[in-house]
């Protein structure tokens, strides 16, 4: 299966409790924080749901 790496560029201070628990479900939490996942439907879904806080990187 295929890899997908995520960085956080955004903070969870002020956001909602749903939006920090998909970070924390990603592995993330701390600024810059970049993480290797597979790629998955769920992994996307999680992205699509933070565009702001999070970026794929190639």
């Amino acid at each position: 299966m295929a890899k997908i790496k995520i960085k956080q560029i955004g903070s969870p201070i002020r956001r909602p409790e749903a939006q920090k628990q998909i970070l924390i479900g990603l592995g993330l939490g701390k600024m810059h924080r970049v993480v290797e996942l597979e790629d998955t439907a769920e992994v996307r879904g999680a992205i699509a749901k933070l565009p702001h806080m999070v970026a794929v990187i190639d």
